[in-house]
């Protein structure tokens, strides 16, 4: 299968999934400003025009041929933060508040590079890093905003503490 198939195919997927379920930050959609409902959802059929790309990209203008051009790069194709809280207002409209919850944080941490979330996932785990290297983990986050993310790491820190967790030197 030579390389522009493949790509093609790819692109083809990821818009086929991002019709299907557009995925959840803490504020109403800038975009709306009403209430997302399951009546709205999928969120790509049915409001298409009230999403756009973290750069500011209509969603309806995405496709295969602009990637293939240079017209879209890889930030025109991720996930906007506006986009995941109108998926969580979808999820809490059925009863599923966790899986908001879970959108919404991941919302806030949109803004942090990816590889710099790869290597806090790896901070996080036991015997990684000491007390004071989580709560400075902590303190970045919520200069990202992503305050309930940077609660979740000083709560890790704490109960590291207790139970014996932290990084030994």
């Amino acid at each position: 299968m030579d390389q522009e198939l493949l790509m093609k195919q790819i692109v083809e997927q990821v818009m086929a999934a991002m019709n299907k379920s557009a995925a959840a930050p803490a504020a109403a959609p800038k975009a709306c400003g009403t209430k997302v409902t399951a009546a709205d959802y999928p969120l790509a059929e049915n409001m298409a025009d009230k999403i756009a790309t973290p750069t500011g990209k209509p969603f309806a203008s995405l496709s295969y041929e602009k990637v293939i051009s240079g017209e879209l790069s890889a930030e025109d194709m991720r996930i906007a933060p506006e986009t995941l809280e109108m998926q969580a207002q979808v999820a809490e409209s059925v009863g599923r508040e966790a899986f908001a919850g879970n959108l919404r944080r991941a919302a806030e941490l949109i803004a942090v590079p990816d590889d710099r979330l790869l290597e806090i996932y790896n901070a996080l785990r036991p015997y990684r890093s000491t007390k004071q290297e989580l709560l400075d983990i902590a303190a970045e986050l919520d200069g990202y905003k992503a305050t309930v993310a940077a609660g979740l790491v000083r709560e890790a820190a704490e109960v590291y503490e207790k139970r014996d967790r932290l990084k030994k030197f």
